[in-house]
């Protein structure tokens, strides 16, 4: 099979596997908020890997009430269980737990979510790094509007020396819930950061939340939220962030701590660069 065939019969493959999850959500979808605080890179987990990741967050400013049957924000620990089985050099799939420790009640399961991911082969000789994931799944109607979302993530990022940028222009779309009605929804992501040692980088992470992509909210009824992060090179198979976030329009949590650490465990000859 030549390189040219590969790359049309993947790109089918891919095209066909999104459609299909697309017709599946009949209607669209408000993002998951505050579980998984990540800006994603396009390097996909080694085939024969097993990645370990904790989310950890909590808002030290967010809100103080329950509002349209969601619970409180500010208080609430969040913890998220993330496993990503790595199965080629092109392909993974994720799977997430989402649990959160409100301030007034226990630990409570908030819901699961399954991650398939594509990325461009290393061979393609692309002067980007890209790849695409489908996230679909269910969280209790106490932490979202929405019960059932899909999110299509495209993922471009590239390295210069020092310098790291990764943009991620997430569509997010309910399929049960109270978004149903705004179609598409635009949640931009975007990362950049600067390695000040050979094991640390500093860098900032915005997240947003802009409404309907054919009918953005009012500027103060979107999310926007920068976050100063550092990076820390535990060793190969280890991964760490820890960042503080800042909301900036009233709608958005204002003060947001969140750490990722993961661990990779490699099976069956599973490697890491």
């Amino acid at each position: 099979m030549t390189l040219s065939h590969l790359r049309k019969t993947l790109l089918e493959a891919l095209s066909l596997f999104i459609f299909g999850l697309i017709l599946a959500a009949t209607g669209p979808a408000a993002a998951q908020s505050n579980f998984e605080i990540q800006v994603y890179p396009s390097e996909t987990v080694a085939a024969g890997t097993t990645m370990v990741e904790l989310h950890s967050n909590v808002a030290a400013q967010g809100t103080t009430r329950t509002k349209d049957g969601v619970l409180r924000t500010q208080g609430a620990f969040h913890e998220t269980l993330e496993i990503t089985q790595g199965w080629t050099s092109w392909f993974e799939t994720g799977f997430y737990v989402f649990t959160s420790i409100q301030p007034d009640t226990t630990w409570e399961w908030v819901g699961d979510h399954i991650r398939p991911r594509v990325r461009a082969p290393e061979s393609w000789k692309l002067p980007v790094g890209l790849s695409l994931s489908a996230e679909i799944g269910y969280q209790q109607r106490s932490f979202s509007v929405d019960t059932w979302t899909l999110e299509l993530r495209p993922i471009i990022d590239k390295q210069w020396e020092r310098w790291y940028v990764s943009v991620n222009p997430v569509l997010d779309r309910a399929i049960t819930g109270d978004s149903v009605k705004n179609g598409f929804e635009f949640s931009p992501a975007a990362k950049i950061s600067y390695s000040v040692t050979p094991k640390v980088a500093i860098g900032l992470e915005y997240y947003g939340a802009l409404g309907p992509v054919m009918n953005f909210d009012r500027g103060r009824d979107q999310q926007h939220q920068l976050f100063p992060v550092i990076d820390l090179d535990l060793g190969p198979k280890w991964e760490f962030n820890f960042g503080v976030g800042f909301g900036l329009t009233p709608s958005t949590d204002r003060l947001i701590i969140k750490m990722i650490l993961g661990y990779r465990f490699e099976w069956g000859g599973g490697t890491h660069k």
